[in-house]
């Protein structure tokens, strides 16, 4: 399948086949996926969860003002943050680089310095609100392989973050829930599957300047 034509497939899927589970070959996908998401400096300052116990999902649904997408889904994916996004943690980073592309200390040094004196400047806030906006990048690239792969998702800022936190006990793992996305395989009887999308004109949302 084509990018456009996939990414005319995609919808954000109303009603889920309860009875589809996506593969081990495709959940792989996803995870290598967001695993591979661009984010600021290449920090990743994000973690994701992947459920599929069913229990589960019916309460996080009572999280989610209802939304049944949550619970007929074949997995829910849940997009964290990392609560603190310290010295230790951009270090670590470093030490990765350092690890894996073999960069010289003298190469990374300066920007590993900058990096550290930058974050201890900002307020805890925004981190968060930086951290965030990585998230949606990593949102965006899910979104488009899931069309690729022809698995629906369906994207949700519509949840009880602090009760979702709760829940699944992310405190503990320094974390932080911003987004959900249940994914597996429109139902049959989803008519909303079948409407058409509705777009602006091209000639109104995009401006080319020679």
């Amino acid at each position: 399948m084509s990018n456009i034509k996939a990414l005319n497939w995609r919808y954000a899927t109303k009603k889920f086949d309860e009875s589809k589970i996506l593969s081990e070959d495709k959940i792989e996908v996803l995870k290598k996926a967001f695993n591979l998401t661009a984010t600021s400096y290449g920090l990743q300052p994000l973690k994701m969860l992947i459920i599929s116990n069913k229990e589960l999902q019916s309460k996080l649904r009572d999280f989610s003002y209802n939304q049944q997408q949550v619970n007929t889904a074949s997995h829910v994916l849940v997009i964290c943050i990392e609560d603190k996004v310290d010295e230790e943690f951009i270090t670590n980073y470093f030490k990765r680089v350092k690890h894996v592309r073999e960069t010289p200390e003298e190469i990374i040094k300066p920007f590993h310095e900058f990096l550290v004196n930058d974050f201890k400047t900002k307020a805890e806030e925004e981190i968060h609100a930086w951290a965030t906006n990585q998230a949606y990048l990593a949102l965006g690239t899910l979104l488009t392989v899931c069309a690729s792969e022809e698995i629906d998702a369906c994207p949700m800022e519509g949840f009880e973050p602090e009760k979702y936190d709760e829940f699944l006990s992310l405190p503990d793992k320094n974390l932080r829930s911003v987004l959900v996305l249940p994914v597996g395989y429109r139902a049959e009887d989803d008519e909303f599957s079948k409407f058409k999308k509705v777009r602006r004109p091209l000639d109104e949302v995009i401006i080319e300047i020679d």
